[in-house]
């Protein structure tokens, strides 16, 4: 096992063994599984199991069942370091889909799909919480927008490989998962042996933690996971099944989208270190909530394709403020607390995830618009609720409501 060196100590350490370079290559491996398996998933299970809405409704709640679970993190935290939870959980990611074609059926694709599921929402869980330890709040902002950017551009070359390669030499599902998932596989086995074992200065709480004072990071939590879970389960099934997006069309999309997140996610990250979490958060809310609606009008009034992905492209440029969220809860959060509240806040953002892709599914053959507008309901409320943060918040200073602090100065 690696040895231990305390945080400040790793200052001393060059860039690609230091904290950060661990961060950035972490975020490197991570998209090239997830998303090699995301964008070959729609076309995957309709050619290999003859899915329809509701399958992949049930699909994804299956896939959302171990970021429910994620609070078991702080049990496994009670023996094994978070770093190495982390790098064990991107190797199972990179197994799993490594082999996701194996198993073209129904039963098949559920079980890999749940195996993959609990290394990506474990890993996602530790990842979160060491990037708000190894982090100062000054430079979190913009550190998270480059390792958003730097995600971004793994798998921008994940994608090109793709869409250069599918028709090119005829490749196959299996060969592109095995690629996308070995890979990440390496990677995580590569950082598990060059970088030591980072100790952070505030110890965590190995326990579960729910604190009255963070009430509004949990509505806040719960509210981004339902509404993600319509974007991410239904909006690329659309381009699917009503505009027939083959493999290499649908990964233009996703790769266009790509672009625009390596040229702006590290103005996002500038922008929440600019103008607060509140303002950001709400900018992004009334974003999704005009995307949603229009979304439901590709639907309910016939817009066309290019509509379609125009709306695709906006979508993931709001989604990219979330990392608001993470800033807002390190500012209020007691330093010892980050871990257990990591994995309490993953679970909340995954209560809706298990019931309402399913329950979605069947909306979605009577309506698919009313799944939009549902989505832009949400969208909504969150909006309501970013408005309780103030405008510098601190531990005490939660929400707008806050007492026993005066109203820090614009």
């Amino acid at each position: 096992m690696a040895r231990t060196i305390p945080l400040a100590d790793a200052k001393l350490l060059p860039f690609w063994r230091s904290p950060k370079g661990l961060l950035f290559l972490m975020a490197l491996a991570m998209p090239i599984a997830f998303n090699t398996w995301s964008a070959l998933l729609n076309n995957f299970v309709i050619e290999a199991a003859d899915f329809d809405g509701a399958d992949i409704g049930l699909l994804h709640t299956v896939r959302e069942i171990p970021g429910f679970l994620a609070v078991g993190v702080i049990a496994i935290l009670l023996f094994m370091r978070e770093q190495v939870l982390g790098l064990v959980s991107l190797v199972l990611l990179g197994a799993a889909t490594a082999i996701t074609a194996w198993f073209p059926s129904m039963a098949g694709i559920l079980t890999i799909t749940m195996l993959s599921s609990i290394g990506f929402h474990y890993y996602e869980t530790v990842n979160q919480s060491l990037q708000l330890q190894w982090l100062t709040k000054a430079e979190a902002p913009r550190v998270l927008g480059l390792l958003l950017a730097a995600g971004s551009t793994a798998t921008l070359v994940a994608y090109l490989a793709i869409m250069a390669l599918w028709d090119t030499l005829g490749l196959s599902y299996n060969t592109v998962y095995m690629a996308g998932g070995g890979i990440t596989v390496a990677i995580a086995l590569y950082a598990m042996i060059a970088y030591p074992q980072f100790e952070a200065p505030d110890p965590q709480l190995k326990q579960m933690v729910l604190r009255k004072r963070y009430w509004l990071y949990y509505a806040l939590q719960f509210m981004s996971g339902a509404r993600r879970q319509i974007f991410v389960v239904f909006a690329g099934f659309m381009m699917v099944e009503r505009f027939g997006f083959d493999v290499h069309e649908i990964t233009m999309l996703y790769l266009i989208n790509l672009v625009v997140n390596i040229l702006v996610a590290p103005l996002l990250g500038r922008a929440v270190g600019h103008f607060g979490e509140r303002r950001t958060l709400g900018f992004e809310y009334i974003g999704l909530v005009l995307v949603f609606l229009s979304y439901g009008g590709v639907y309910y009034m016939g817009w066309g394709v290019a509509v379609a992905a125009t709306l695709y492209v906006l979508d993931h440029i709001f989604f990219g403020l979330a990392l608001a969220l993470k800033t807002y809860f390190q500012k209020i959060a007691d330093p010892g607390d980050i871990a257990p509240t990591a994995a309490v806040a993953f679970t909340i953002n995954h209560i809706a995830a298990v019931f309402l892709p399913v329950l979605l599914g069947l909306l979605w053959l009577a309506s698919p618009a009313a799944v939009f507008f549902l989505a832009a309901g949400m969208a909504g409320i969150s909006f309501c609720l970013a408005m309780l943060i103030p405008r510098h918040p601190e531990k005490g200073y939660e929400t707008i409501f806050s007492r026993g602090l005066p109203q820090p100065a614009e």
